[in-house]
C-alpha cells in the first residue's frame, strides 16, 4: 500500500515558506530590487502546478541578482515532472545554470573576483543545481507513468481471469446441457410415452386419469427442459430469459393441475411487484409439490392475503391417508424458498400442525406499484 501524500495546498505552502526562509538568509533587505525579484519568484510557486513554465520564468530574475536558489529549483523540478519535451527542459536547465553562474555587476551578492578553483567549484555547483531538479522531475514522471502502466496491466490480467472463468463456465454449461438432453430428456420422454399408452389401453377411469396427469406433467417438464437446455447452450453469448416468469394470475391453474385436492383463497391487489408475485407463486408451487410427495391423499388449502403492507401466504395440508413413496430429494426446496424470501426482506416458516398435517407460511413486506 502506497503512503498517503499530503494535500497539494499544504505542500505548496511548505515550499513557499522554505523559499521565504531561503530569501531571508541570502537576500539583503536593503537591496529593494533583489528583494522584489526574490519575493516574486517565491510567491510564483503557487502557480507551479497550473503554469509550470511561467512559474520558472518568473523565478529567473531572482536567480540573476540573488543567491536564493530554492524557488528556481522547485519551479524547474515541477516543469520537469510535468513536461515531456526534453529539449525544452535542457534549454531551461542551461538557462538557469548560465544565469546562476555568470556574475551580474548590479548584484551586491554576486562575487566578481574568483580564483580558478573557485570558478570550477562554482561551475560544478551550478551544474548540479540546474540538472538535479530536471533529473528528479523526470524520475518522478517515470514513476507516475510506471504506476499507471502497472495499474493497466493489473486490470488487463483481472479481465483475462474473468474471461477465462467465463470460458470455463461456458464449457460446463454446454456439458450440462448435453447431459440433460441425453439422459433426463430421454427418460422423461419414455415416461410420457408409457403414460400415454396406459391412458389409451386402460379400462379403469382412475387409472386413465392418473396416466393423463403423468403424461401432461411429463410434456410440461420436457418443454421446460428444452428451454433450459437452450439457455445453457447459449453460454452467455447474449442475454437469455430463463423461462416466462409466472404471476399470480396463474395460481388457479397451478392449484387445479396440482394432482391433489386443493382449495385457493386469495385477497390481493392487482399491482403487486413482479418479484413478489414470483415469490408467492414459487412458494405455493413448492408447497403443493411437497404435499403430493410426502402426504399422499392429503387435502391442501392455499390462503393469500395482503394486510398492513405485508403479503401473507399460507399453505396447509391435512394428515396423509396413504404411505408416502420413497422419492429422491436433495432437500433444497425450503432452503431456496427461505433465500428468495430473505432477498425480498421476508420470512418463511414451516412446521407440523396439531392434526398431523403440515403448514408453510410466507410473509413478504411489500408496497403496491
Amino acid at each position: 500500500m502506497s503512503p498517503r501524500r499530503p494535500p497539494a495546498f499544504l505542500l505548496d505552502a511548505a515550499l513557499v515558506l522554505a523559499s521565504l526562509g531561503d530569501v531571508w538568509v541570502h537576500v539583503d533587505v536593503n537591496v529593494r530590487a533583489a528583494m522584489a525579484f526574490a519575493l516574486l519568484g517565491t510567491f510564483s510557486l503557487t502557480l507551479r502546478r497550473r503554469l509550470p513554465l511561467t512559474t520558472f520564468l518568473l523565478t529567473l530574475p531572482s536567480a540573476m541578482v540573488t543567491d536564493a536558489a530554492i524557488a528556481p529549483m522547485v519551479a524547474l523540478y515541477t516543469l520537469s515532472s510535468l513536461s515531456r519535451h526534453r529539449l525544452l527542459l535542457a534549454g531551461c536547465a542551461l538557462t538557469f545554470a548560465t544565469i546562476d553562474f555568470m556574475p551580474w555587476p548590479w548584484s551586491s551578492l554576486k562575487a566578481t573576483q574568483l580564483t580558478q578553483a573557485d570558478v570550477l567549484f562554482h561551475l560544478s555547483y551550478t551544474l548540479a543545481t540546474a540538472t538535479a531538479p530536471v533529473f528528479l522531475g523526470q524520475l518522478v514522471q517515470a514513476r507516475r507513468e510506471l504506476s499507471l502502466r502497472i495499474a493497466e496491466i493489473s486490470e488487463a490480467r483481472e479481465q483475462e481471469r474473468l474471461l477465462t472463468a467465463q470460458s470455463v463456465l461456458a464449457k460446463e454449461r454446454a456439458q450440462l446441457a448435453r447431459e440433460m438432453h441425453d439422459v433426463v430428456s430421454h427418460q422423461v420422454s419414455l415416461i410420457a410415452v408409457q403414460a400415454g399408452a396406459l391412458q389409451v389401453g386402460s379400462r379403469d377411469t382412475e387409472t386413465r386419469q392418473a396416466a393423463a396427469t403423468i403424461r401432461r406433467l411429463s410434456v410440461q417438464t420436457l418443454d421446460e427442459l428444452r428451454h433450459m437446455v437452450s439457455v445453457l447452450r447459449a453460454s452467455g453469448s447474449r442475454p437469455t430469459e430463463l423461462t416466462p416468469q409466472p404471476s399470480l394470475d396463474e395460481l388457479q391453474r397451478l392449484v387445479h393441475l396440482s394432482g391433489i385436492e386443493a382449495k385457493l383463497e386469495t385477497h390481493l391487489p392487482d399491482d403487486l411487484p413482479p418479484a413478489v408475485q414470483r415469490a408467492v407463486y414459487r412458494t405455493v408451487q413448492e408447497a403443493l409439490t411437497n404435499v403430493r410427495k410426502h402426504a399422499p391423499g392429503a387435502a391442501a388449502t392455499v390462503r393469500i392475503h395482503h394486510t398492513d403492507g405485508t403479503v401473507h401466504t399460507t399453505v396447509t395440508n391435512t394428515a396423509p391417508t396413504r404411505l408416502a413413496l420413497a422419492l429422491p430429494s436433495a432437500h433444497h426446496g425450503l432452503a431456496g424458498l427461505r433465500q428468495r424470501a430473505e432477498l425480498l426482506g421476508g420470512t418463511v416458516a414451516s412446521g407440523h400442525t396439531a392434526d398431523g398435517g403440515y403448514e408453510l407460511r410466507l410473509e413478504l413486506p411489500v408496497e403496491p406499484n
